[in-house]
């Protein structure tokens, strides 16, 4: 039977709490000072530091009313809030502590705390509804200590691979052996596993990591699609050579030909309105002053929302960088060493922001997301949705990352008033 408004309260949620975004604030100051360096925020997976944020993030859970908190075999933070009865599905919200070196404060966080404070709200509120509230602090989105990439997720949403716990970091601790001074329980990793009819969707607040909301004058956007991406190793090899003898009409200057080829990059990459292409690294051998280069070793990173655009530039792009090659006389070899598609959101989350953005009297923009998230494992298991929130500049790993309490505030407030509203729509 569908819920009523009355049901539930006599007033929304969303418009009332504007307490929450500075509460919000305050946690994400708090959790700020937990890093493994004394002089930025380091907090890598698996570190004493991530252990203590871990720490503080179930206390958090637990004041703002959460049922019961664990931290599960992967070190997952997990507290519930639960449903009109203690067995109902899940709606899952999150995001990950980990951090990058030298990092900025609300890349992860900012979902965390986003989803303790809805469980606030409606503990506050005295509010049950038709699902629990899960909030999942999950610790390995960043991918920067071991060779593992959102396994906490994964593992919740049933696709880790067992051979992860082999990787080792820098220091040639295994990630094994990582998970048991943390204090989790490697064998136990695969009872994480959710049982997909027993959760309704995954909904993520993340700061946009990007300049399009400033750009639209614009708090919030809501994610239509996480984008896919395709990674490739690119070698070009010509002939060193006296930069004083040979003439230039002899010359395999493969520094040359590369330059061209980055420049193709550039221009097929924004063929396309939502495609992007870049060239990250580029290392010169011998690369001395007087050397014409010989070889020349650079990445390439193209990524868009749409598979099928994308995998049309990666095609137009290799085509290209043979073509200069071939022109200019030197050999290439292109390896592909990551692919992965895109993870569009689901259709019925859209909408739910979409129409709670609306409420709040702001303009809706949709845009997808060119940085992965946990989001994209928790899609194995059930529908996901994102709202973005603006950053200042766009700017995210980096000490300079912000979003104002202002912003903050006003996404808590619309992600509570999509949580309310999901629930009018479920019923009891």
């Amino acid at each position: 039977m569908p819920l009523s408004l009355s049901h539930l309260s006599l007033s929304p949620l969303s418009l009332a709490p504007s307490s929450l975004g500075q509460h919000a604030y305050d946690r994400l100051m708090e959790l700020r000072g937990f890093s493994d360096h004394p002089d930025h925020l380091t907090r890598l997976f698996l570190s004493p530091a991530h252990r203590q944020a871990a720490d503080a993030v179930s206390r958090m859970m637990m004041a703002a009313g959460c049922d019961t908190v664990d931290i599960d075999a992967l070190g997952t933070v997990v507290g519930r809030y639960h449903g009109e009865g203690t067995d109902a599905p899940a709606l899952l919200i999150g995001s990950h502590i980990d951090t990058v070196k030298d990092a900025g404060s609300y890349d992860g966080t900012l979902g965390v705390v986003a989803g303790i404070a809805v469980v606030e709200a409606l503990k506050q509120a005295g509010r049950r509804l038709p699902f629990a509230i899960e909030i999942l602090a999950f610790g390995d989105e960043e991918n920067v200590r071991f060779p593992s990439n959102l396994s906490s997720s994964r593992a919740l949403a049933g696709t880790f691979d067992p051979a992860t716990l082999n990787g080792v970091d820098e220091d040639g601790i295994s990630f094994r052996q990582a998970l048991l001074d943390f204090g989790g329980k490697p064998e136990a990793i695969g009872a994480i596993a959710r049982d997909a009819s027993k959760v309704i969707g995954y909904l993520e607040v993340h700061i946009e990591q990007g300049p399009v909301l400033q750009h639209e004058n614009l708090p919030v956007g809501i994610v239509t699609a996480i984008n896919g991406a395709s990674r490739r190793r690119v070698i070009v090899s010509g002939q060193a050579g006296h930069a004083g003898t040979v003439p230039m009409t002899l010359r395999q200057d493969a520094l040359t030909a590369a330059s061209e080829m980055v420049l193709a990059v550039e221009r097929l990459g924004a063929k396309a309105p939502l495609t992007v292409a870049t060239v990250g690294r580029l290392a010169v051998s011998p690369n001395a002053v007087n050397v014409i280069p010989g070889g020349v070793q650079f990445t390439l990173d193209m990524r868009g929302p749409d598979d099928s655009e994308r995998i049309a530039m990666v095609q137009a792009i290799e085509t290209e960088l043979r073509a200069i090659a071939a022109r200019r006389k030197v050999a290439l070899d292109i390896a592909p060493f990551y692919d992965a598609p895109a993870c569009p959101c689901s259709p019925s989350l859209q909408a739910a922001l979409t129409e709670a953005v609306a409420r709040h009297q702001i303009k809706p923009l949709h845009l997808p997301s060119g940085a992965g998230h946990d989001a994209i494992a928790m899609a194995a298991l059930c529908p996901i949705g994102m709202l973005f929130v603006r950053c200042t500049d766009g700017i995210s790993h980096n000490p300079a990352e912000f979003s104002s309490q202002d912003d903050i505030n006003q996404a808590i407030r619309i992600l509570l008033d999509a949580v309310e509203h999901l629930a009018l729509k479920h019923g009891s």
